[in-house]
C-alpha cells in the first residue's frame, strides 16, 4: 500500500475471530505483554475486553489511559472519528490494534484504510489477525463470517490445540491453506504467540517479496467443498500495462463482492521497476515499487482469495495480458 511509504505511519493490526475463539485473551496479551511497544487499542464492546481494572479514566469518555502506558478506545461511534481523536495522542502509542468483535466481516475496517487520504497518510494496515477455534470451528465452519475471517488473514492462530487430534490439526490446517495460501498459520494454546509473530510483522507492506508456499504453487488443483479458495498465478514474462489494468477494472466490477483479497507483484513492459498491488473487494491500490534487481527473476506473482472463483478462467484472462 502506498501508506506504508511513509516513515512515520502508525501500523495497525485488525484483530478478529469467531466468538470464543480467543480474541479476548490474545488481546490481554498483547496489552500485558512486556514488547517495549506503547499500544493503543480500539474495541467494539468495552465490558469484553476484561481490563477494566487497568484502566484511568481521563477526560475524554471515548478514550481511556491505562496504567501500564496503553490507551484504549471504544467503537461507539464511526471508526475514522475515533482514530482522529486517538492520533491527537500520537506520541502516546506506537502501534494500534483494532479488535472486530461484533464485525463479522473484517472488510469495513480494512477498506477505511484504503478510502480515507488521512488515514493512509498516518497509519499503515501492518496485518490482519484471526484467531480460530481448533475444536468449536467445525460447528460453524459453513458459516460465511467464519470463512471471510480466516481469508481475510495475513496470521492465523490455530488456537486451542490441546483439546483435539494431531489428524484434526492436519486436516484443518489442509483446509485453511486451500482457503487462504498467504496465511501464516501458527498453532496455540491459550493465544500464547510470540509478539513478533503478531506486531509489525509488514504482512500488507508490499515492498516485502509475497511470500506464497512452495507447496502450494506444486499441487495442480485443490479440492475441497467450501466455496471460499485461494488461487495463485505466477508466470514469469512481462505484462501489458493496459491489458492488465483492463482485466484488473473488469474483474473487480463484476466479482469484486466475490474477492476478499487480492495481492500482486508484476513486471510490466518497458518498466525497469517492480509494480505492486492489492486489493479488498472492490478497492484497489497500485504502485511502482523498487527496481528490479540484476539477479532477479522478473517473474510475476499474483494471488485471489474469494468466494467462486474460477481459477481457469483467471489463468486465461491473465495470460492474455503478456505482451
Amino acid at each position: 500500500m502506498v501508506a506504508n511509504e511513509t516513515m512515520n505511519a502508525v501500523p495497525v493490526t485488525v484483530l478478529t475471530g469467531y466468538l470464543g475463539a480467543g480474541k479476548t485473551t490474545l488481546l490481554n496479551r498483547i496489552l500485558t505483554h512486556e514488547h517495549g511497544l506503547k499500544v493503543a487499542v480500539i474495541v467494539n464492546e468495552f465490558g469484553e475486553v476484561g481490563i477494566d481494572n487497568q484502566l484511568v479514566i481521563d477526560a475524554d469518555e471515548e478514550i481511556f489511559e491505562m496504567n501500564n502506558g496503553c490507551i484504549c478506545c471504544t467503537v461507539r461511534g464511526d471508526l475514522i472519528r475515533i482514530i482522529g481523536n486517538l492520533m491527537r495522542r500520537r506520541d502516546k502509542f506506537d502501534h494500534l490494534v483494532i479488535e472486530t468483535t461484533g464485525l463479522a466481516d473484517p472488510a469495513p475496517v480494512i477498506q477505511t484504510f484504503f478510502v480515507d487520504e488521512d488515514m493512509q497518510g498516518q497509519l499503515a494496515l501492518d496485518a490482519v489477525v484471526t484467531v480460530v477455534d481448533a475444536k468449536h470451528i467445525w460447528s460453524h465452519w459453513e458459516s460465511s463470517e467464519a470463512q471471510e475471517q480466516i481469508a481475510f488473514a495475513d496470521v492465523i492462530l490455530l488456537n486451542k490445540t490441546d483439546l483435539v487430534t494431531d489428524d484434526v490439526l492436519e486436516e484443518l490446517e489442509k483446509r485453511i491453506k486451500g482457503m487462504n495460501a498467504l496465511a501464516k498459520i501458527y498453532r496455540t494454546r491459550n493465544a500464547e504467540l510470540e509478539m513478533d509473530a503478531l506486531l509489525g510483522v509488514g504482512a500488507f507492506d508490499l515492498n516485502r517479496a509475497l511470500e506464497i508456499d512452495p507447496e502450494f504453487l506444486n499441487e495442480t488443483a485443490h479440492e475441497h467443498d467450501e466455496t471460499v479458495a485461494s488461487v495463485a498465478l505466477v508466470e514469469s514474462g512481462a505484462l501489458n500495462m493496459q491489458k492488465l489494468n483492463d482485466w484488473i477494472s473488469d474483474l473487480l466490477q463484476t466479482q469484486g463482492t466475490d474477492i476478499f483479497r487480492m495481492k500482486g507483484i508484476v513486471n510490466i513492459a518497458g518498466e525497469d521497476n517492480r509494480f505492486v498491488f492489492q486489493g479488498v473487494h472492490m478497492l484497489f491500490d497500485g504502485t511502482r515499487d523498487r527496481p528490479w534487481q540484476q539477479n532477479e527473476t522478473r517473474k510475476n506473482e499474483l494471488v485471489f482469495i474469494g468466494r467462486n472463483l474460477d481459477a481457469a478462467q483467471l489463468r486465461q484472462d491473465f495470460q492474455a495480458c503478456f505482451v
